[in-house]
């Protein structure tokens, strides 16, 4: 059951929603309507990364906050 994060296309707020099922009606929480878009998000982990190279990571090239490795300096 993963949780997706939405934006209404009525009043434009963004939204997480626990989907059971893959046909599931999602509805905008704050007005009600069906007009919503399904965003692309990050995915979450958990635990350590490690890094070979000598902590820094290709991603991190330039340096962003948005890489996730941990290691690099860049956080």
């Amino acid at each position: 059951m993963p949780i997706y994060e939405y934006r209404c296309g009525n009043c434009e707020i963004e939204f997480e929603e626990l989907v059971f099922r893959r046909d599931e009606k999602i509805v905008c929480p704050e007005c009600g309507t069906g007009d919503v878009k399904r965003l692309l998000s990050g995915f979450a982990v958990t635990g350590e990364a490690r890094l070979s190279g000598g902590g820094s990571c290709d991603t991190c090239k330039p340096k962003t906050k948005a890489c996730g490795c941990s290691g690099c300096g860049c956080h």
